[in-house]
Order: C-alpha cells, then structure tokens, then sequence
C-alpha cells in the first residue's frame, strides 16, 4: 500500500462543498414534483409525470434524470434504474456525457451495490469529483474491497480531490476491518489538518476504527475530545468495547451516557446485553432489557435477537422462551439462538422439539441449526443423535459445509471416537484452519500429545499456517500428558515465531501448571504475563489463586486478592469469590475466608461449597453443617461437592449418625445418587469408627467398583485391629486395583508389619524391586524472604542435598542436634 500523500494538502481546505455538482443544469417547472414524489418513493409517478413532459415536448433536462435516479438509490430499485440508464444512452451523447448524469449513474449502481458496473462506470468519468469517489469508495467498503478503498484515499488525495465527511467514514471503516491502526492514525491527521474534527459522525468513525484495531486509549481520547457527543459516538465506543473483550467499561459506559442525557438506541441496548451476556451479569442484562422496555424501543428482530441471545447465555431459558414468544416476524436466526440455549442448558429434548416446531413453520434448517444439534450430541455424548443429524446433513448436500465438517469431528471426538473424527477429517476436501484446530482441539482434550503433534506439523506442510489456537491446543495437549518441560519449550516457541501469547495462552500454561503440581511456576508465568502487558482476567486469576492455595502462600495469595480489589474483578465472577475463599482456608486463615464469604455478592452455591469445605478442612464439623443447613432457607440446591465437604466434616468429627442422616436426605430429599467419593467417605468413617464389617458391607454392596483410596482406608484399620484374612484379602484386591502404584506396596507392607508378619513385608519389597517401583519421597516447603525482600519458596524433599545452602542447613542441623543432645544429658 502507498505512503498516504499528507504533504500534497494545502492548510487550507473549503468549509463547505456543494451538495451536487456544479454543472446542474437549471431547472423547469416539473422539476419540484417529480423531486417531492421522488424523496417520497413515488417513483412510478415521476416517470408518468416525465412521459407527460415527453408528450408535451416539455425539455427533460439531466436534472430531471439525475433526481429519478436518486429516487431509485432511496428504493434500492435496481431494475428501474436500469430503465432509466438505458434511456439516457438512447438520448444521445448530451446527457450520456454529462458530468452531472455521470456522476448520478455512478452513485446510482454503487448505492445498489452494483459494484462492477459502479466500477467501469468510474474508470470511464472524464471528471472524478468528491461524489463519484464517496460513492465508489462506499461500495468498496460494503462488497469487502477495503484495501481498493483505501487506494481510492490515497487516489483521492493524489489528485488533489479532499475526501469530505461522507467518504472518511467509509476509509475509517476500511482501516478498522484491516486492523491498520499506522494506516488510521494518517486519516486521523488528515482529519485534523482538514477541519472535519467538528464533524460527530467523522470522530466517531474514527473512536470505532481505533476500537476496531484494539487500540481503546486511542478510541477513548478521540471520543472524549468530541465537543457534543451523540449517540452514534457513544455507540461506537461501546462496540469497541465489547470487541476487546472490555464488557465492565462497555457497562460503565452505558451509565454515563444516560447521566448525559443521551438516549439509547436498539444498537445501544444490544451492545450492552452483548458486553453483560459475555461477563454473566444476569442484573446488568435485566436492568439493559428495561431501559430498552422504558424507552419504548420496538422488539425487533435485531432487538429482540439481542435480548433473547442475553437470557440464553446466562442461563435463564424461562425468559428466553417469554422473549421468543412476544416476537413477532421471527427468522431462523431467532430459533436457532433458542435451540442453542436449550442446548447449553443439556435441555437436549426441548431442543429437538423446537426444531420440529420450527419445520412446522416452514423454515429450513441452515448450517447453525444443525452445527447446534451437533453441539447438542457432544455436549450429552449422544452419539445415535450425532450420527442421525450427520445423515440429514448428507441427504440434503450440507456434507461439503466446513462448519458443519468441524461440528462433526468435535461430535465424534466428544462421544470418544477419534477414530471417526479423523475419518471425517480425512474426508473432507477443503479443510480450513478451524477444522485442523478442531481435530486438534480432540488429540489435545484426550492427551494425545504425539497425534497432535504430527497433526501441527502436517498442517504447516500443507501451507496452513498456525494461529495462537493451534498453539494454545499444542501447549495444552502437553500438559495434559504431564509434558511439562515440553509445553513451556512451545510456549516459547510460539512467542519467538512472532505469535503473541493471548490471555487464553497464559491461562492455559499456568492452569496446566497447576494441574502438574508446578503452582510456584504458575505464579511466575502470572507476573511474566504482567510484565507483557496483558491484564489478567477472572480465569486466571482464578488459577493463580488455586496455586497459591497448593502452595499455602499466603503471601502471594494476599497480592492476588490486593490486584482483585484494585481491578474490581471481584464485582463480576462468583468464581473468584469461591477462589477467594478457598485459597485462605487452605492458607490455613479461616477469619479471613468467613470475611470474604460473608461479604460475597452472589448467592450461588459455589461460594458455600468453598466455605464448608473449608470449616471441614479446619475442623468446624458444628459450622460445616449449620451452613449446609441454611442452603435450604435460601433456596439454594445442593450438589455432589457440598454433599462431599460435609461428609468429610462428618468424617473428621468421627460423627456416623450425623453423616448417615446427611446422606439419606441426599437421596430422599434431593432425589441424588451418592457417588463413589460419598460411599468412600462412609467407608472410611465406619472404618475409622471400628466397624470394619460394616464398612466392608457397604463396599460390597455400593453401585461402583471400589477405588484404592477407599481399600487403603479398609486395610489401615484392618491391620490395627489384627484382622490378619481382611488384611490379606484387601490386599489382594487393592493390587488387582492399582498394580502399578508404589504407594500401594507401601501401605501392604505396613499393614504386614503391624501384624508381625516380615516374610510378606520383604515379598511386597522384593516385588516393588521387580517392577521398578520407587516409593515416592517426603516432600516439604517453607516460604522465607529473600535479599529483594521478595517471598522466595524453599522446596526440601527427603535425602536430597541438591539445595543451594545445602551445607550451611546441614551445620545448623548438627548444631541443633548436638545441642539437643547435650541437653538431654
């Protein structure tokens, strides 16, 4: 692209242009009715009032054409136009020739989006002026041509031609579908040195491209220089906004803009319930639901649209459904956002029967109803589901679609086969970058780091060059193989190949950090992600979070909670609270957690899930179920996880009655199933309790295989209270369980020496040696600050000397142990 020619304009531009060429023939007496009926959308009478002027040999002059021809860009009618462009060449030269007619005919097919007609049209103008280039400009922007709009600027200006404020919005909006904020920046200095800054319509051009390239400090300083903002410019801010992911500013801002007295448009409202849709806020999308209620704003389609996309996000399909209901001219747009809310909900039967509903009404599915149904079958692992919509999908020729390709391969990989999902992969003729991160997105979620692999590397081969997806699948698929080493050497691999980190890149190391027992390296990857310049969001910090509550740093959790307050970030997840509170209990400061759980802001159940278990944790059995108590006074239904902290509160209180009382009204009250983990707590409560052959009936009797976690619970009491045939018998079971954990061994080998029984205890050694099973060692940490007053985290494991002050440890250890021993004297 060209350097913009800015030196080539004078310091002084006109004020003003004229509103048509200058060469407009003057006008007779039919020229004010046939303009009125024109403006009117009255275009048949005009023509009937020009086939008058034809029979009374009345002059037509081109002024009379130029107006009949605006009258078909205000119609959008084409075919009429054409009409009249036909019977300007059949006149003759006088008006086929003129600048005027010209001009108009050029306006006339761009407005229609005629864009190679508009095109030649141009190319053949004897005269360019400010008209022809805004509207060849206009449509080159509307068909997707942005750069050849952009050279027509850079043209422009070359000429000497001043783009006005009719054609800058148009290049705005060209640089903004580029990402070309260089390229804005010299329009923005065009606009300055031109005078056209006072125009509301050119500024906010501007605060939408600069919102568009993901520059906001740009976009923010051009709308507040605005001297009387509207509410285009408004609008375009909060677009810009939400495009960058910034949904609490796109709040805030629809706040100020009603304490300024603005009024909010549909596009207002929409913009807004789309910024409180993406950030949760179910009362922020309400209270934007009413103004547009208040304001008397029609439920239009794009309206309505927007409303009912809102209650689907956040998970109010009841509204959803009243929204749906009250519109009126409903598309296939409109179902389709309901059958996905269904679908998101698992409500995977009401999504079917909107979908008969909807043929009912006689509306064809398109490729976003059956990419949802897809969804549909991924989400419940209903592969029958998927295999039948794959069929309609063939039977009515959408197989070559590359949307509904990537829906199948992620049906197919979510129901565990991956096999089918390469199969379809395999077969499909033009695959795009989406459906290679798709097949990616499934070796990654299953761990097959080696498939995904080669899969990265084929599709380099095959020129389709990776995005920070692919990577971020790569990175993941790593981690979920517990490739630690592996999956940072890619991250670094990514950011050298030029491809910056997204928040999504940095969450998914430090999560997959986390999830590998490396929480200290999480932290760091957190401050090296701050030091890039990138804003944590709720995912991680909630991450960071949870490896501060790995690592009981209190510390470093005190400076997350600190950037959590500074931000706000607190306001807009119930996941951070929970985080919150989970990270100080397991820190071991449980005033702390009470005060952050009695200051939460929402009433959800995770929140209270984290501070029971944290009274478990800490021992409060009496608080522990006092407040799982109250979750029925709030309305508030229990889950799996609260049934499990209070259990394991019951558990540690050694309380059988209570527990057993807890677990009979999860299945009368709540009509759920205990799971494994429930029935493993019990176990292990009745074990501990001494009561081993009832502990021992309830594993054989429960619904599930038992876990080794629960059989090491059985043999520990076992071996205490001397039951040698249990001992031996649950020994058995739990090497048939876990022949190849070490830990395993360990825990035989001591119920063997309990019982005196050393010939077995040296066999569980001897079969630990023959299969290359190590017990893993003690593990410990201490958090100190280091000489930059920095909290630094000293990790000792058992028999290893390989620390940095191993020697002086050591000397201070025979120190301590000679003085002990002197002591003891």
């Amino acid at each position: 692209m060209a350097s913009l020619p800015f030196n080539t304009i004078p310091i002084k531009l006109p004020h003003s242009v004229s509103t048509k060429p200058h060469n407009d023939p003057p006008r007779n007496p039919y020229f004010h009715s046939i303009s009125s009926l024109c403006k009117n959308g009255e275009i048949k009478e005009a023509l009937s009032l020009v086939t008058e002027m034809d029979f009374r040999n009345v002059r037509i002059g081109p002024e009379i054409y130029g107006e009949i021809l605006q009258g078909c860009v205000y119609e959008r009618d084409f075919h009429t136009g054409q009409q009249i462009h036909a019977r300007i060449l059949k006149n003759g030269d006088f008006y086929a020739k003129n600048e005027y007619i010209e001009t108009k005919l050029v306006i006339f097919y761009a407005k229609c989006d005629a864009h190679e007609i508009a095109e030649t049209l141009f190319s053949k103008l004897r005269v360019r002026n400010v008209f022809s280039w805004a509207a060849i400009i206009g449509v080159k922007c509307r068909v997707g041509l942005v750069e050849g709009a952009l050279s027509g600027f850079v043209e422009m200006l070359k000429d000497e031609i001043f783009p006005d404020n009719f054609v800058v919005p148009n290049v705005c909006k060209a640089c903004g579908a580029l990402g070309w904020s260089g390229f804005g920046r010299g329009v923005h200095g065009y606009v300055a040195k031109s005078g056209l800054y006072d125009c509301v319509f050119v500024a906010s051009s501007l605060a939408d491209m600069y919102g568009k390239c993901g520059v906001l400090d740009d976009a923010r300083k051009v709308f507040d220089e605005i001297p009387e903002r509207n509410v285009v410019a408004w609008n375009a801010l909060m677009v810009g906004y939400v495009q960058n992911g910034m949904n609490e500013e796109a709040v805030r801002l629809m706040c100020d803009m009603r304490e300024d007295g603005v009024e909010p448009t549909r596009v207002t409202v929409s913009t807004c319930l789309s910024a409180s849709a993406n950030m949760g806020g179910v009362g922020e999308g309400k209270q934007s639901h009413a103004v547009a209620v208040v304001n008397g704003l029609e439920m239009d389609n794009i309206l309505g649209t927007s409303v009912l996309n809102f209650y689907c996000k956040v998970g109010l399909i009841e509204d959803a459904e009243m929204v749906f209901d009250r519109m009126s001219g409903k598309d296939v747009v409109t179902w389709n956002l309901l059958i996905s809310g269904y679908v998101q909900q698992g409500m995977v039967e009401d999504a079917i029967r909107m979908c008969k509903l909807m043929r009912l009404e006689k509306l064809k599915y398109d490729c976003v109803t059956l990419s949802t149904l897809m969804s549909a079958a991924a989400r419940t692992q209903n592969s029958k589901l998927g295999k039948e919509v794959q069929c309609y999908c063939i039977r009515h020729s959408f197989e070559s679609d590359i949307v509904l390709a990537s829906s199948v391969v992620d049906m197919y990989a979510k129901c565990g086969s991956i096999a089918d999902a390469k199969k379809v992969f395999d077969s499909t003729v033009q695959k795009d970058l989406i459906l290679w991160n798709t097949l990616l997105a499934a070796y990654a979620e299953s761990g097959l780091s080696g498939e995904a692999l080669r899969l990265f590397y084929e599709m380099q081969l095959e020129s389709v060059p990776p995005n920070v997806i692919t990577w971020n699948l790569i990175i993941l698929s790593l981690l979920k193989n517990s490739q630690v080493d592996e999956a940072k050497e890619m991250f670094s691999q990514m950011q050298s190949s030029g491809i910056n980190p997204s928040i999504v890149s940095w969450t998914t190391i430090m999560n997959g950090l986390v999830q590998n027992g490396c929480s200290e390296e999480a932290i760091h990857y957190l401050r090296k992600m701050q030091e890039s310049g990138m804003r944590p969001n709720v995912y991680s910090i909630t991450v960071a979070l949870s490896a501060c509550a790995n690592l009981a740093s209190l510390h470093f959790g005190r400076s997350v909670h600190g950037y959590i307050i500074r931000n706000q970030l607190r306001f807009s997840s119930v996941s951070i609270e929970t985080a919150l509170v989970d990270m100080y209990a397991k820190c071991g400061d449980l005033s702390k957690a009470e005060k952050v759980f009695k200051r939460k802001l929402f009433s959800e159940l995770p929140p209270y899930n984290a501070m029971i278990s944290a009274y478990a944790l800490c021992g409060k059995v009496k608080e522990a179920i006092t407040l799982y108590r109250s979750l029925e006074d709030k309305g508030i239904k229990p889950d799996n996880i609260t049934f499990t902290n209070v259990l394991s509160a019951c558990n540690y209180a050694g309380d059988i009655n209570q527990a057993i009382e807890i677990l009979s009204d999860m299945v009368s009250k709540h009509a759920m199933e205990p799971c494994l983990e429930h029935y493993g707590l019990m176990v292990d409560l009745l074990a501990s309790a001494g009561e081993t052959e009832k502990a021992l009936r309830l594993m054989e009797e429960m619904p599930y295989e038992p876990d080794a976690r629960m059989i090491q619970s059985l043999l520990a009491t076992c071996s205490k209270e001397h039951k040698t045939e249990l001992v031996e018998y649950l020994s058995r079971q739990l090497l048939e369980t876990e022949p190849d954990n070490s830990g395993n061994y360990v825990t035989i080998s001591n119920a063997y020496a309990g019982e005196g029984s050393w010939d077995e205890v040296a066999k569980m050694r001897e079969m630990m040696k023959d299969k290359g099973l190590k017990k893993k060692p003690g593990c410990s940490w201490i958090q100190i600050k280091g000489e930059e007053e920095e909290e630094e985290v000293h990790v000792f494991v058992a028999n290893d000397r390989t620390h940095f002050r191993n020697n002086e440890i050591r000397r201070m250890l025979a120190l301590l142990l000679y003085d002990m021993c002197s002591d003891s004297k």
